[in-house]
C-alpha cells in the first residue's frame, strides 16, 4: 500500500477521573511538556472562539520534530479535533481527534484518533509514521491517565524553582552563550562532555555533568531555541533521582542590561531515593539535593556567561 494513501488508527484508555478534569488537561497545551513524555514545548499562536492554532515541538521515534496544528475545541461534546497545518517530514498530512466520554462521575474513556499520509515515494516513511503514532499515542494516553488520576492534589514529588543573574549585556549576548552549548565543555567547569545537534534552533543536547560531590550524570535534552529571549528544554534522559525535568532560560532586558533566569520543573523519582541517597533519606532530602544540584549548575552557567560577556565589553 502506498504511503500517499490515507491511514486511520485509534487508541483508547479508561481513566479513573472525571471527564471534565481530563478534557481540561487536553485543552491546556502549555502544560503538555509536564503531562506528555513526547512533548518538549507547545505554544498557542492564536485563538478565536472554538478554534486555535498551536505550534508543537516534540520527539517522534527519538527524533526532535516541530509542526503547526489547528484545533477545534468542542467541550460540550468532550471533543478536540486537530489537523496539522505544517507537517514535519516524512509526514505529508495528519489529523485526528481527542474524544473524552464520561462513564459516571469519576471515570471516563479517552479515545485518540489519527489519520495520516506519508510523503509519497519515501521508502519506509509510512512504517516510520505508524510506529511513531503508535508509540506516542500509547505514551500520551498512559501519561494522561496517570496525571489525571493524581490531579486531586499537588504531588510533593513536584518541584519548581528558578534562579536569576543580572548581566551587563544584551539579551542576544546571553542567548548566544546558552545557545552555543557545543562550547560548554571549554567554558563550564561542571560540563565534562557535550554533543550537540542543531537544526534551525531545534537542538538535541547530550551532556555529562559533574555535581558538587563529583558524581557525573549523563543527560539528553531536546531544546527549542527562540532568539533572543527564550530557550525551552526537556530532558529525555534524566538522572536516577528524577522522572521528569523540564525548564527554560529567559533573557529579559532592563535598564542595567539583562536579567537572565534559569527555571526548572522536576518530578522526584521516589522509588530511587533510597538507592541514590541511602535508606535514611526521604522526599525532603531528595528535593533538597535536586534543588541544590540543579541550582548550583544553573548559577554557575550564568556566572560564566556574565564573566564572558562583561569581560568582552570595553
Amino acid at each position: 500500500m502506498s504511503g500517499s494513501e490515507g491511514h486511520e488508527v485509534e487508541h483508547d484508555i479508561t481513566v479513573d477521573a472525571p471527564a471534565k478534569t481530563v478534557y481540561q488537561l487536553l485543552e491546556e497545551v502549555e502544560n503538555w511538556p509536564q503531562v506528555f513524555p513526547p512533548s518538549v514545548h507547545v505554544e498557542r499562536i492564536e485563538r478565536g472562539g472554538d478554534n486555535e492554532r498551536i505550534r508543537i515541538w516534540a520527539t517522534a521515534n527519538g527524533v526532535a520534530k516541530t509542526w503547526t496544528s489547528r484545533r477545534r475545541l468542542l467541550p460540550a461534546d468532550g471533543r478536540i479535533e486537530f489537523r496539522q497545518e505544517v507537517s514535519s517530514h516524512p509526514v505529508a498530512a495528519m489529523g485526528g481527534a481527542w474524544i473524552v466520554e464520561a462513564d459516571g462521575d469519576e471515570r471516563c474513556r479517552v479515545r485518540l484518533l489519527h489519520d495520516y499520509r506519508a510523503v509519497d515515494g519515501e521508502p519506509g516513511a509510512l512504517e516510520w509514521i505508524t510506529t511513531a503514532v503508535d508509540r506516542n499515542s500509547r505514551a500520551e494516553l498512559g501519561a494522561l491517565k496517570a496525571h489525571a488520576e493524581a490531579a486531586a492534589g499537588a504531588s510533593p514529588a513536584l518541584l519548581s524553582f528558578e534562579d536569576t543573574t543580572q548581566i551587563a549585556g544584551s539579551a542576544q549576548d546571553v542567548f548566544a552563550f546558552i545557545n552555543e552549548a557545543h562550547l560548554w565543555q571549554e567554558r563550564l567547569p561542571h560540563v565534562a562532555r557535550v554533543r550537540l545537534e542543531d537544526e534551525d534552533g531545534l537542538q538535541l543536547l547530550e551532556m555529562d555533568t559533574r555535581t558538587t560531590d563529583g558524581t557525573v550524570h549523563t543527560t539528553t535534552s531536546v531544546r527549542v531555541c527562540l532568539p533572543p529571549g527564550r530557550i525551552h528544554y526537556k530532558q529525555i534522559q534524566v538522572p536516577p533521582l528524577m522522572t521528569l525535568h523540564t525548564g527554560q532560560w529567559r533573557f529579559e532586558e532592563n535598564a542595567d542590561g539583562v536579567l537572565a533566569t534559569s527555571q526548572h520543573t522536576v518530578v522526584i523519582n521516589e522509588a530511587n531515593i533510597a538507592a541514590v541517597l541511602g535508606t535514611d533519606a526521604g522526599l525532603d532530602e531528595a528535593r533538597t539535593m535536586v534543588r541544590k544540584a540543579l541550582g548550583t549548575n544553573s548559577l554557575s552557567t550564568l556566572a560564566h556567561a556574565k564573566a564572558h560577556i562583561e569581560g568582552d565589553r570595553p
